[in-house]
């Protein structure tokens, strides 16, 4: 004799998968190293007006030097993706090593959610405009392809150095350099 579930059993497995499928599926990914960056809420602010010193100083000397720190730059892309209602990055972390500016994060599409890797080397073109490359983007465990880094690329050029290229209007860079947790632009006025 073959037996029928009762409602209560069909209502409750029903539940159950509702329950499963509303879920977020967490592919995991990379994450930052153990100590994280410390933003304050005003850093972020601190990076026009350490550019606005800077550019003072060079109003004096001909010569600019900029530095920026992992706090200012983590500060400014929250501030950053806190006024895009669209933006799918959150916890943004920025790191500055070893020539590159890596920004873990991670990344929310109903229903994925992942950690992600965005590694950025910053390029300067024979006439002192600073630009931006990604050389290596990860989600998840999967690193990405080669066609949605170019296009990533272009994308974080344009958000990168919209910014400071608004600020350096009248400055050429003359050489970027990335190390210890430091960003350094040095350039001279034109």
């Amino acid at each position: 004799m073959i037996q029928t579930p009762t409602p209560t059993l069909l209502c409750l497995s029903l539940a159950l998968a509702a329950a499963a499928l509303a879920c977020t599926i967490d592919v995991g990914g990379p994450v930052p190293p153990a100590q994280p960056v410390s933003s304050a809420d005003s850093a972020g602010h601190a990076v026009d007006q350490t550019w606005e010193g800077a550019l003072e100083s060079a109003a004096e000397t001909g010569q600019l030097t900029v530095l920026f720190d992992e706090a200012q730059l983590t500060s400014l892309l929250v501030e950053r993706l806190a006024d895009d209602p669209d933006a799918v990055l959150e916890s943004p972390v920025v790191l500055l090593r070893e020539g590159a500016i890596q920004v873990y994060g991670v990344v929310h599409q109903d229903p994925v959610r992942g950690n992600i890797l965005l590694t950025i080397t910053p390029v300067l073109s024979q006439d002192g405009d600073l630009g931006f490359e990604l050389t290596s983007a990860e989600f998840g465990p999967v690193p990405m392809s080669e066609g949605v880094r170019e296009s990533l690329s272009a994308l974080m050029t344009e958000a990168l150095s919209g910014p400071l290229g608004t600020l350096a209007t009248g400055v050429r860079i003359t050489s970027v350099a990335i190390d210890s947790g430091q960003l350094a632009l040095v350039g001279e006025l034109r």
